[in-house]
């Protein structure tokens, strides 16, 4: 930790997960406060970064928001490197994108290459819980997070809900990861 005592130690984190999921909007929800309705794609990657302050300490986050189509799947090694945490993001209203989670998963950490692939954090969110219909239910995702180890979020970029909650999550997971690598390393 003396390493980063003179400077704000910067956390990269991923987001992954189907297209239309709502990557987009909760990145955007939490940088820049606003959501919008209207869809739009992301192509390769997008990136925002905002400073934050995680158990009395300054960080800053960059937020990799990554496009969910599979024309887009070989630019994961380049994107997904460096990462100290993963944010896996399903749509509650589409099992179909729960159950591609497991693959994002595995894919991540291939392409990733973290050092020790069973302590990397993953975050599993359940986005666009303020619509009525939904197809996963809490318990199901909450039991898969279970097996993998992984902290569970509802959320919903568009009523705001437990945006902030999920990013600082992240955040503290990722100093965890980034501290533990530092320590692991000297040993």
């Amino acid at each position: 930790m003396t390493q980063w005592s003179t400077c704000t130690p910067h956390l990269k984190v991923i987001l992954i997960g189907n297209s239309g999921v709502g990557k987009s909007s909760f990145m955007t929800r939490f940088v820049d406060h606003r959501f919008t309705n209207l869809y739009r794609a992301t192509i390769g990657v997008d990136f925002l970064t905002k400073e934050i302050t995680i158990d009395k300490r300054s960080a800053i986050l960059q937020i990799w928001d990554t496009a969910g189509t599979e024309r887009f799947h070989s630019l994961g090694t380049t994107l997904y490197r460096g990462a100290h945490c993963c944010l896996l993001v399903f749509d509650v209203t589409s099992s179909i994108s729960f159950d591609a989670l497991e693959v994002w998963k595995k894919e991540f950490l291939v392409q990733a290459c973290p050092s020790d692939p069973s302590a990397f954090p993953f975050i599993v969110l359940g986005n666009k819980i303020d619509l009525d219909y939904r197809e996963v239910s809490p318990n199901k995702a909450q039991q898969w997070c279970s097996e993998i180890g992984a902290e569970y979020f509802e959320c919903s970029a568009k009523e705001d809900i437990g945006v902030d909650a999920t990013f600082h999550s992240a955040a503290r997971a990722a100093l965890q990861f980034v501290t533990s690598s530092i320590l692991y390393n000297q040993d």
